[in-house]
């Protein structure tokens, strides 16, 4: 090779290359997926009307293909409507803002109370490290699945005397083995590698012994991923130190409430983490961890709840209605606006209003 041909060689080589970027095949829809689907839509209590309020917005910006049938519905209610059930079970999909349990009193959970009716028996919610969003914890990226029907939350109550008051727990074959199928089968899907089941059958050695048999029958059958098993006070402990070692988690009713909420604590608070409930038939999204969902006096009156986890709920939705493209172009903004950090509300450091975090999500559709 001639001294005057190494000159140009090198500048070929190091000048950078151009590409033409092309769109891949991500889905391809059937005739007539995409038409308008309903959803029915509960604003709810609190900041509820503000979140959900978000959620219309954005999705009218993005001409997404689904309209609402809204319903007024409190939880102080005795009970939900029948109408509100009749559209969710036509329409099959809802979303959801917090609906107020009162505390105490002889007042039912409407929560409670719309799982049970519809069957959505498994909850899930999806704790993660949002980039540009300080926490004290990196990587994590944990998915727990909670089982929905049954447990503390079966409403088995009563006074045996004065002064003495008997709640049952109900641990079945049948509900322990259904969440075990769906949280494997949630976990193969999506590529997840380990699935640990989350107990105190040291102490409650029949109902939670029943929920690890259960787990351990369908384990056996999903090789390819890791399965373990954790006490639930050493799980809390374990979370809350190093949170990364989790993957998938299965649990009993009342523990995954407990371990949802500590998760999404942990990985950036409850205002950012989606989540939903879905059954055989129908399914409901909305915040994914449950405190704080319905606010308070102040952030209701400035205006300045975070929509952010419902935002993310909501593509969890579109997904769910075979939407990806625009459940791809929702998440993808959400993020934008995080890791810029301009608009942010108070819970993650900032002082924005709930219109001003929609008004930039909006201006980073796609």
């Amino acid at each position: 090779m001639s001294r005057r041909t190494l000159p140009i060689l090198k500048r070929i080589l190091s000048s950078p290359t151009t590409t033409t970027a092309t769109r891949s095949v991500t889905y391809m829809p059937r005739p007539g997926d995409g038409t308008p689907r309903p959803v029915t839509l509960i604003p709810g209590d609190g900041v509820g009307p503000l979140v959900t309020g978000a959620v219309e917005q954005v999705m009218e910006a993005m001409h997404a293909p689904v309209y609402f049938e809204k319903y007024e519905v409190h939880g102080d209610a005795k009970t939900v409507p029948p109408e509100v059930i009749e559209s969710i079970r036509k329409n099959k999909v809802c979303l959801k803002g917090g609906l107020k349990t009162p505390v105490g009193g002889g007042v039912s959970s409407l929560n409670v109370l719309l799982r049970k009716e519809l069957d959505l028996y498994a909850s899930l919610v999806h704790c993660f490290n949002l980039q540009g969003l300080p926490t004290r914890h990196q990587d994590v990226d944990i998915v727990v699945i909670r089982e929905n029907t049954e447990g503390e939350y079966s409403g088995l109550e009563h006074e045996v005397v004065p002064g003495v008051v008997e709640s049952l727990k109900v641990i079945t074959k049948f509900c322990s083995e259904r969440i075990a199928k769906y949280a494997f089968e949630y976990s193969y899907l999506n590529n997840r590698k380990k699935v640990t089941a989350v107990h105190k059958a040291n102490i409650m050695k029949l109902a939670d012994g029943l929920f690890l048999e259960s787990c351990r029958e369908v384990a056996s059958k999903y090789p390819s991923i890791q399965y373990n098993e954790m006490i639930v006070d050493n799980c809390s402990m374990q979370l809350v130190s190093k949170p990364e070692q989790f993957d998938v988690m299965v649990t009993p009713n009342l523990y995954g409430n407990l371990v949802a909420n500590t998760a999404a604590g942990i990985a950036g608070g409850t205002g950012v983490m989606p989540g939903g409930n879905v059954g055989a038939d129908h399914a409901i999204f909305e915040q994914g961890a449950s405190a704080g969902n319905v606010g308070n006096e102040n952030l209701l009156e400035q205006k300045k709840a975070n929509p952010v986890a419902l935002l993310l709920s909501s593509a969890m939705m579109l997904r769910h209605l075979q939407f990806p493209s625009f459940a791809d172009r929702l998440e993808t903004a959400v993020k934008r606006v995080i890791s810029e950090g301009k608009y942010r509300t108070k819970d993650l450091g900032g002082d924005s209003t709930t219109q001003e975090v929609v008004d930039a999500v909006i201006s980073n559709l796609d």
